[in-house]
């Protein structure tokens, strides 16, 4: 297969790893902050009635968790298209 073949083939792939990564990130992102601050939901940036601390707090746990899963679902999506192929898609 040809390097550009392998390229526009992995993209689909990658597209759909990316929305699902994004949906297990917000589920996760909403159970963590549920344990940790005991609200059932996540402050707002525009949020009147929310602290500076807690907005930042909820949009740097937010941005971490989000950041760990997308990069766990690409490098497995990779793998996975290694062992599928013999080739690490680019």
């Amino acid at each position: 297969m040809s390097h550009m073949l392998r390229k526009v083939a992995y993209k689909p792939v990658g597209l759909l790893l990316g929305v699902a990564a994004g949906a297990v990130a917000g589920f996760v992102f909403k159970e963590v902050w549920r344990l940790a601050s005991g609200d059932d939901d996540a402050p707002n940036a525009t949020d009147e009635d929310r602290g500076w601390g807690e907005i930042i707090a909820a949009a740097a746990l937010q941005g971490a968790i989000f950041a760990t899963v997308k990069a766990l679902v690409d490098r497995g999506g990779a793998a996975g298209i290694r062992r599928i192929t013999g080739e690490w898609p680019d």
